[in-house]
């Protein structure tokens, strides 16, 4: 680098290569270090520095157990408390029908399995969409082998599944449907008002599980008007820690425990609660949904502004929709003639951080179901990168991104062409 700007300065490098060396300055500290750019907040975000303090008091100061009868037990039930109206106040639900778990996979599982069994008698008939997260997916897959029938809506090339389609699959037998509120791949957002309203005409009695870990946060989630009897959400996609989430239960619903033990949370999630993680998680409710307006808007603003920069590079497809019917945090786009590792390495060298698919599903190799469903083609499929932004990202991360991006694709282009 630093020889790099003596060339420039000796004026011995070519217009393009001084013109590139300019963009380059520009993205350089006075430390001589190019920036950082996470983009890959989908798997994962950086927390809030008030879950952070939340998180270390509760570790440190109210480090009771929230079951012991002494002060220190009760500061910990207190804080569980607090966390709990918290999230039940962001959702305008109560109190009680928030119920912590260790995250999204948790909760998925036991909306899908817990209502499955507990229905049972009522039908053993479940629908489900064809881009679902693994962790609802692969329960629907266990379910399958306990005598449920399960069926696989399809999805447009936007993501979207059809309310016609949702309409006509449905029988008497059916007990439950699933349907993600945000894709976690391409961030298409499902139609989760219109699906409640044809599930309660069609029949009032089925149950609607809506997998929110990519969408709360972003969206404000009424789950009784909308007609969602079951909401999971995952606190490390909200800039709160890694190891919590809750599941929103309807009162009215009829559900099973999956785990059985000391009776904690009346009985639904037993074991020693979780008070760093609880009151982490409800730091970072609080502060996500302060000022949430513009929050969304500057998620929005990144995500147009990284597309407009893609689209005015040669062999770049944006999947899915480029509208706002799609999630305002997620851009997933295929950039032809690069293998989709050997572009997210060589971004990793400048900086900057993506993902090649769900972190969730990466260490099984495959195509992307998503894209598979939404009809790419196998050139899409090996080029397909995962950019997504959460509440520290700027513009600045995005132009310097797409400066790499524009340095580094004719290279690799011609080396795969080699």
């Amino acid at each position: 680098l630093s020889a790099l700007m003596l060339l420039l300065e000796l004026h011995v490098l070519s217009e393009s290569q001084k013109s590139a060396a300019k963009r380059l300055r520009e993205y350089i500290d006075g430390k001589g270090r190019t920036m950082e750019a996470y983009f890959d907040n989908s798997a994962t975000t950086q927390v809030f520095d008030c879950a952070k303090e939340a998180v270390l008091r509760a570790m440190t100061v109210d480090y009771g157990n929230a079951a012991a009868r002494h002060m220190k037990g009760v500061e910990a039930e207190r804080i569980i408390k607090e966390a709990r109206k918290e999230i039940a106040n962001s959702l305008k639900a109560q109190e009680k029908e928030i119920l912590f778990t260790s995250g999204g996979t948790e909760s998925n599982n036991m909306a899908v399995i817990g209502t499955a069994f507990a229905n049972q008698r009522a039908g053993k008939h479940i629908i489900t969409s064809s881009i679902e997260h693994p962790s609802v997916y692969n329960a629907m897959a266990f379910l399958e082998k306990q005598g449920f029938e399960v069926t696989y809506l399809p999805v447009d090339a936007c993501g979207h599944i059809s309310i016609g389609e949702l309409e006509a699959a449905v029988r008497e037998d059916t007990v439950l449907v699933s349907i993600m509120y945000v894709n976690n791949e391409i961030g298409a957002v499902e139609p989760v008002e219109e699906i409640s309203a044809c599930l309660r005409q069609k029949n009032p009695g089925i149950l609607f599980h809506a997998d929110a870990v990519q969408a709360y946060g972003k969206y404000e989630i009424r789950p009784k008007r909308q007609g969602i009897d079951l909401l999971s959400v995952s606190g490390h996609k909200i800039h709160g820690p890694k190891g919590v989430g809750f599941l929103y239960i309807n009162e009215r619903v009829k559900i099973l425990p999956l785990l059985y033990g000391g009776g904690q949370q009346k009985g639904m999630r037993p074991g020693t609660e979780n008070v760093p993680g609880c009151a982490g998680l409800g730091a970072a409710v609080k502060e996500i949904y302060t000022d949430h307006g513009a929050r969304a808007e500057a998620l929005y603003a990144l995500r147009e502004r990284l597309i407009a920069g893609l689209k005015q590079m040669k062999g770049v497809t944006v999947n899915g929709c480029e509208d706002r019917r799609n999630a305002p945090q997620i851009v997933s786009a295929a950039f032809k003639g690069v293998r989709s590792e050997v572009l997210l390495h060589a971004l990793e060298e400048k900086g900057v951080y993506v993902s090649s698919g769900s972190a969730c599903s990466s260490n099984h190799p495959g195509h992307s179901g998503t894209l598979k469903a939404i009809g790419a083609g196998r050139e899409i499929l090996d080029s397909t990168l995962r950019f997504s932004f959460g509440a520290f990202n700027t513009e600045a991360e995005v132009d310097y991104a797409l400066w790499a991006l524009r340095e580094l694709l004719p290279v690799l282009r011609r080396y795969r062409a080699k």
